[in-house]
């Protein structure tokens, strides 16, 4: 049973995504959007087999009773959403990708209250507002002229709809098939996500631009493969189950926090004051949202 509070497991994956980010932004010319999404999820892949086979085979009646989730699931979630964010860092800087992502918590209310009727508490409301500005305040350095000067382009309308379809994956959590366990229910969706790909990563292969092989690409896919997906959707996946979607979409605001004070550790950047009060409103924003919601501690089920 996992008594690892939810929060905790949800702040970690935007950290993890943070990283890919940059790894798929400084790996874009060795390794294409499609390719860069197959070979990760290959990896997680391997990573994940050897712990989730006996769950799997232990699992298989419900996997086969649940492809009609299992399969839109893996699709979306797996497949579709990233290649499209792998694709859209191949035309757009990592502060317009960032800004877009934090498009993510106010886009799964506005999927939830549409499609669920998800009623909206007032105090959650100014959570995520509050949360937002601390956003803006972080990726416009303070300056409204910066943020004004923030123009799409096509990387930004592909990085929009991956955000759109990562909104309807975290949704459609809730339609995950009962009696999986987390780790039958990752493979699951991962095996599925990375066939719908394989097609697509050879057309590419074969009509545009293949993968450059060097160690330094196979360690960063080896890495994105364990921690931005195997672990990043185990936390992610069980946070979303305690907390609820809305919820746990505030979380995908500390993706420029983690950015940030990334920068600031390990790549001598100074951290200015614009970055202290973002960070700070995000954590308030988080709070507030957070302290509303009414937390049910599932057991796990493994």
């Amino acid at each position: 049973m996992w008594r690892v509070s939810p929060y905790v497991l949800l702040a970690l994956p935007p950290f993890f995504w943070s990283c890919n980010s940059i790894i798929g932004r400084a790996l874009y010319e060795q390794v294409p959007p499609l390719a860069m999404t197959f070979y990760r999820w290959l990896f997680a892949l391997a990573f994940l087999t050897p712990f989730a086979i006996r769950h799997v085979i232990r699992d298989w009646p419900a996997i086969r009773r649940g492809l009609k989730a299992l399969i839109p699931l893996g699709i979306v979630g797996i497949g579709s959403h990233n290649a499209l964010a792998y694709a859209a860092l191949n035309y757009t800087t990592a502060t317009n990708a960032v800004l877009l992502n934090s498009i993510i918590p106010v886009m799964i209310v506005g999927l939830s209250f549409v499609f669920l009727r998800e009623r909206l508490w007032p105090r959650q409301a100014l959570g995520i507002a509050i949360s937002l500005g601390g956003v803006v305040a972080i990726l416009s350095h303070g300056s409204w002229s910066e943020l004004t000067a923030l123009q799409l382009n096509r990387g930004d309308v592909l990085m929009l709809l991956s955000v759109l379809l990562w909104s309807i994956y975290t949704i459609g959590l809730r339609w995950r098939p009962r009696g999986l366990s987390l780790l039958s229910f990752l493979f699951s969706i991962a095996v599925i996500g990375d066939v719908a790909m394989l097609p697509l990563y050879l057309a590419e292969s074969a009509f545009s631009r293949s993968v450059v092989w060097t160690w330094q690409a196979i360690g960063a896919l080896a890495a994105v493969g364990l921690f931005s997906s195997v672990l990043a959707y185990i936390f992610w996946n069980r946070g979303v189950e305690q907390v609820g979607a809305r919820v746990a979409g505030l979380f995908v605001h500390l993706m420029p926090v983690f950015g940030a004070l990334l920068a600031w550790l390990f790549l001598g950047e100074r951290l200015f004051a614009f970055h202290v009060i973002g960070i700070a409103l995000i954590l308030t924003g988080i709070y507030l949202t957070t302290r509303k919601a009414r937390v049910a501690l599932v057991p796990a089920t493994d």
